[in-house]
């Protein structure tokens, strides 16, 4: 068994997307070879519904799957074929872009104004850049939870863990996608399969993992004895871990316990031609993408 190393420790950072919706980016838009098959990483959290309400009207996709995982207040979704949903807190919906899609995404928060979810890119391989697209639309209540003997608590959303398996399947990098909650002082290790790349991300309270400092916290003003201070909350860390690599991931949790996800996958190992949300090999592809989009042609009749 070998535990595998922290190879870098990266604060998400804030980044205005869609028509107006703050959020934070932990990557994306980088080299796309540093956590192949993983793309993009967003963490759209925020207690102000003014910061959120204006979404992220119609765009396209094409040769990427989207995974879209609310924990607090709700998404709206809508496509260019018709399909309309709502996610609520807890549920996740994945989305096999393909061959391409025109897709709409409007974030409601909840009774409190809340709004909290995440989205994570994967690309797609060659031979299914351009497959039809498709939806994976699950409820909280069909994600499987597992509680460990310490506390420690592991929601399975995709991938199999401890003897339950998520209930999204079909997908091309063969992903395990964890929520992980380890109670305060617990260390604990998970198993991942060595022949993928991995990381974590720190979404509440604070932990150290194998050779890497304790998420530091996000500077915040709060308001204390009636006075404003800059304080470090532990308890939204937004810290990503990128590990080397190994079979094991090792944290200590912190005085507060420590929430993270953590998400592996088989690397594709093909190039990259990016552009925004429309992901080919070659930059011939990209291009032709982009004429399809403005000739009327980009959205292919289902079979």
């Amino acid at each position: 068994m070998s535990i595998r190393p922290t190879i870098e420790t990266r604060k998400a950072t804030p980044t205005l997307e869609g028509a107006g919706v703050h959020l934070h980016r932990a990557f994306g838009f980088q080299d796309p070879s540093e956590l192949d098959p993983f793309l993009l990483f967003d963490d759209f959290r925020n207690e102000r519904p003014e910061d959120f309400l204006r979404g992220f009207p119609w765009h396209p996709h094409r040769g990427i799957e989207t995974i879209t995982y609310v924990l607090a207040g709700e998404v709206e979704h809508g496509d260019s074929l018709g399909n309309t949903g709502t996610l609520g807190a807890g549920s996740v919906q994945w989305m096999t872009a393909g061959s391409g899609i025109l897709h709409q995404e409007m974030p409601k928060g909840n009774a409190q104004g809340q709004m909290h979810g995440f989205q994570l890119w994967g690309n797609l391989p060659s031979s299914l850049k351009m497959t039809a697209p498709r939806y994976q639309d699950v409820e909280a209540k069909d994600i499987p939870e597992v509680i460990d003997d310490d506390g420690t608590r592991v929601r399975v959303v995709v991938g199999e863990f401890w003897g339950k398996r998520g209930p999204v399947d079909g997908i091309a990098a063969d992903p395990q996608y964890l929520d992980i909650s380890v109670p305060p002082g617990v260390k604990k290790t998970f198993k991942v399969d060595t022949y993928r790349r991995a990381f974590a991300y720190v979404f509440a309270g604070s932990g150290a993992f194998a050779d890497a400092s304790a998420p530091s916290g996000v500077l915040l003003e709060k308001e204390v004895m009636g006075e404003e201070v800059n304080i470090r909350d532990m308890s939204g860390d937004r810290t990503l871990i990128r590990f080397g690599t190994g079979d094991e991931v090792t944290v200590q949790a912190g005085e507060e316990g420590v929430r993270f996800l953590l998400i592996s996958g088989a690397p594709i190992q093909e190039p990259v031609a990016w552009h925004g949300p429309i992901v080919m090999n070659t930059r011939d592809e990209l291009q032709q993408a982009f004429r399809e989009l403005q000739n009327g042609t980009f959205i292919r009749p289902a079979h």
